[in-house]
């Protein structure tokens, strides 16, 4: 029986990751995950692959992003309501992100950290801050197997920050999945497609520094995707929303 192994949530895209026992999945995705993002002065969107201190920032929201806490290096806690301004848009690779600027002490501490003044960003729809699709998976099985050929001996999953990571599978098995419908606890998924992966996943997830070519391992076994894209998990979108817990049963159908 393939399970739920792990879940990975993040309330500020690109900051370090939570793992809940369990997420309510909705249409649009876990609502606290990726809820908030984080851009330059400019307002484009800070790009994770280059700015590793925030790896060193861990957030915890609710639901409906009301309240964000962030807590620093250190152990300083900054959590309080949040007050919003005015809308803007903030262009993600190749899609428009509806959103307004968080108001607070948050955007002073984060820019302290990485040396240049950056802001912190509410998507205006739950979830709106994800890369892609509303859900991502990733097996145990397919670390394993990057380990393995990489030389290493073991791969934390962290770098690849996926929703579900499931246990009991063939290594790369989620691949045979898409175009398929799969049961995760009380949840219904539906593959859609691989997840071409980005230098971000090359980067320490505690440290967020650089220390391990997973594309270049990735792709000395596994190739290119129609030459040119690094594939490693899949992607879905929600079918039947429902709660997911560590532990839950996932079944491909």
């Amino acid at each position: 029986m393939f399970t739920v192994s792990r879940l990975d949530v993040a309330p500020v895209k690109g900051l370090a990751l939570n793992h809940p026992d369990s997420v309510e999945l909705t249409p649009t995705g876990v609502p606290e995950n990726r809820r908030f993002f984080v851009v330059e002065e400019n307002g484009k969107l800070v790009n994770g692959t280059k700015d590793s201190p925030f790896y060193l920032v861990r957030a915890e929201t609710d639901p409906e992003g009301t309240r964000l806490a962030l807590t620093f290096p250190g152990n300083r806690v900054i959590d309080e309501e949040v007050e919003l301004g005015d809308p803007v848009v903030t262009t993600f690779w190749d899609r428009p992100v509806q959103g307004r600027p968080v108001i607070g002490p948050w955007a002073d501490a984060l820019s302290d950290l990485v040396g240049r003044y950056v802001r912190i960003v509410r998507a205006e729809e739950p979830g709106g801050g994800k890369d892609d699709s509303a859900v991502s998976i990733l097996t145990d099985a397919s670390l394993e197997k990057l380990a393995k050929e990489s030389g290493e001996k073991s791969v934390d999953g962290r770098r690849f920050r996926m929703l579900v990571h499931v246990a009991g599978t063939k290594p790369h098995e989620e691949d045979s999945w898409i175009g398929r419908e799969v049961a995760i606890g009380d949840a219904l998924v539906r593959v859609t497609k691989n997840d071409a992966r980005c230098r971000m996943t090359t980067r320490n997830p505690e440290t967020g520094v650089k220390d391990f070519d997973t594309l270049k391992e990735i792709k000395a076994y596994r190739g290119l995707r129609e030459g040119k894209s690094i594939d490693f998990g899949v992607y879905a979108d929600v079918v039947t929303p429902g709660t997911i817990r560590v532990g839950d049963p996932v079944e491909p159908r």
